[in-house]
């Protein structure tokens, strides 16, 4: 931890912040201060400035008021993890929650995600949980076979809709918000890691003998199984010398092998499905790991990258007053 001080206010902060993320780190602290309490939070004994404390932080005072009757709801429908540090300031959790419910919730909803989507013509209500569902996985099918309590690959938020041919489809989303990365390939650490497997072999090398993957050995993961079924779909892996997915690559790979293999399984009633990155605008330390993904894949439409001030933009367009409180609370917490 690092007190850093800043026009008479004195921040504790982690030590390890980029420029982004230390200035959004204030802008949320002084929401914090003026909207909740000024008394920190604690991690591992130490006190930090963007956590809520303990005595506030079960009554969700970061969540938008009118969505948390919603989410008590679905959680009773669809329970699912809250992440450890949902109560952080800068959960992209929570913020997730911020922006997507208030859309979802709201009678128009797909005027502003058809403007988002162009090929969204009605959210189909009768699927999921009156058409979305949080921290979404193929239940109870698990193809990738990599889910085990809290772990696995799933979705932020996933919603249902149909197309202008009335076609039924799903729309994965992950969001970020001030993190520096995508969650990186650990299989590389793994305990029971042999020789044998080798993060250098490209991906020819690895669809021949997917042995050399830890995670397709050891742990028995689905992923190269159905990265061998959709070998089209990364068209320039010849440009990767290793595994192209050993980096931040690896999550944007595993939420569009649930994408592609939710697509394909025929007890799914979803049509076609697509995957989305929602990022805050001004982030820049996803840039990078998103532009390789979008070569590797040659600009694939099934993917796509959105950031929520596009969301925001597309919701102001209603002109609805309901919407425009939301909006402007949205904007203030998070900075846009």
């Amino acid at each position: 931890m690092k007190i850093v001080s800043i026009d008479g206010n004195d921040y504790k902060l982690p030590n390890t912040l980029s420029t982004f993320q230390q200035g959004m780190y204030v802008h949320l602290i002084n929401w914090k201060w003026k909207h909740v309490t000024r008394e920190p939070g604690r991690d591992r004994g130490i006190l930090y400035d963007a956590i809520l404390p303990d005595a506030c932080a079960d009554s969700y005072p970061i969540l938008y008021p009118a969505i948390t009757d919603a989410l008590q709801q679905h959680l009773q429908k669809y329970p699912f993890q809250i992440h450890k540090y949902f109560h952080h300031m800068a959960s992209s959790q929570a913020a997730n929650l911020n922006l997507f419910l208030p859309i979802l919730l709201h009678p128009n909803a797909a005027i502003i995600l058809g403007a988002l989507k162009p090929d969204f013509a009605r959210l189909a209500v009768s699927q999921l949980d009156n058409g979305y569902r949080i921290e979404f996985w193929d239940e109870p099918f698990g193809n990738l076979r990599d889910k085990s309590g809290g772990t696995g690959t799933d979705a932020d938020i996933a919603i249902a809709y149909h197309n202008h041919q009335d076609e039924l489809c799903l729309w994965l989303i992950e969001h970020k918000l001030t993190e520096k990365e995508f969650t990186k390939c650990g299989g590389f650490k793994g305990r029971s890691r042999q020789a044998r497997h080798d993060c250098n072999k490209c991906f020819a090398d690895i669809l021949a003998d997917k042995h050399l993957c830890y995670y397709h050995d050891v742990c028995h993961f689905n992923y190269w199984n159905i990265t061998e079924a959709n070998r089209a779909f990364f068209a320039n892996h010849a440009q990767h010398a290793h595994c192209p997915f050993r980096g931040g690559l690896n999550q944007l790979w595993r939420n569009q092998l649930l994408a592609l293999s939710i697509e394909q399984d025929e007890r799914q009633p979803y049509k076609r499905v697509s995957f989305s990155v929602a990022k805050h605008p001004r982030n820049p330390h996803l840039d990078e790991s998103l532009a390789a993904y979008r070569n590797l894949i040659a600009n694939n439409p099934k993917f796509s990258v959105l950031t929520s001030a596009d969301v925001i933009a597309a919701a102001v367009t209603l002109n609805d007053t309901r919407l425009d409180k939301w909006i402007a609370w949205y904007q203030e917490l998070y900075n846009l």
